[in-house]
């Protein structure tokens, strides 16, 4: 049994730390003031302790009426872990309320520190639950991709993560918007995709599909069979946002970025004028 298998036993009581970390993470959401890390409380060496903690403030925000639409596979760029310091992919999950059409003006503290890149979305036409989830299985269950921007948000003061922080806070989910454009793969190759993000006309980032893991494709499948490991496969409607195509860049209120990513199309959003989030600790 791994890691992630073993978040799977719910009857066990939480492993010492999970409730005090996801109210720490769940209390600087709420205030709009970032916190200390988490890891002082759940450790860096097991990841499905810190998936416990993300699993208990998610089951939280259902509880309270949130929904969840999809997930986020974070840290597939070779770019954007060597800035935050990590080495392997992890995931959240999307919930309804972190979703923004293509033009939108995200309120200013809608997302806390928040930091945008660049990303294909994935929304799928069929269950990925069974068999093997290999990249082709993947392709076949796509119904189209589109073109996204994910504004990262850390609840954690400064970005001072190491991979169970990020995990234990959702994988760093912020909100994300979708662009209009909606292409199926037999028109366009994930792969071979060309992205280019400009902040306020500025280039800002840059990357490839190759640069997502080697193919946003072979991310989904690892996120398909991890998310099939913890008993919630993905789901038939459910929105994919495969990785960043390359570095993240802070975003600050009164911003508006751009995304175009050659044969898919463009997508845009902007942060509104106003108080950014505050820097502080809990």
């Amino acid at each position: 049994m791994n890691d992630i298998q073993q978040v799977r036993d719910a009857a066990a009581p939480p492993p010492p730390g999970v409730v005090a970390a996801a109210r720490r993470l769940t209390l600087a959401a709420a205030s709009g003031v970032p916190c200390a890390p988490v890891r002082d409380l759940i450790g860096t060496a097991d990841t499905a302790v810190a998936y416990a903690v993300q699993q208990r403030i998610v089951a939280a925000r259902r509880a309270a009426g949130a929904r969840v639409v999809g997930h986020k596979i974070g840290l597939t760029s070779t770019a954007v872990q060597q800035q935050l310091g990590v080495d392997q992919p992890d995931f959240g999950l999307l919930l309804d309320d972190m979703a923004y059409e293509d033009g939108a003006v995200l309120p200013a503290s809608a997302v806390l520190q928040p930091r945008v890149e660049a990303e294909i979305a994935f929304v799928l036409g069929a269950d990925l639950a069974d068999g093997d989830l290999t990249p082709d299985r993947v392709r076949a269950a796509v119904a189209y991709a589109v073109p996204a921007l994910e504004i990262c948000g850390s609840r954690i003061t400064g970005w001072d993560i190491t991979l169970s922080d990020t995990v234990a806070d959702n994988a760093s989910a912020g909100a994300f918007v979708l662009g209009r454009e909606r292409v199926a793969l037999d028109a366009f190759e994930p792969r071979t995709a060309v992205m280019t993000m400009s902040v306020d006309g500025r280039t800002v980032s840059e990357g490839t599909g190759a640069d997502c893991l080697g193919d946003p494709l072979a991310a989904v499948s690892w996120l398909a069979r991890t998310a099939r490991d913890l008993g919630d496969p993905l789901r038939a409607g459910h929105v994919v946002l495969s990785g960043a195509l390359g570095p993240m860049h802070p975003l600050t209120p009164g911003a508006r970025v751009t995304a175009v990513i050659r044969g898919l199309g463009t997508v845009t959003a902007a942060l509104a004028e106003g108080t950014a989030s505050r820097e502080g600790t809990a």
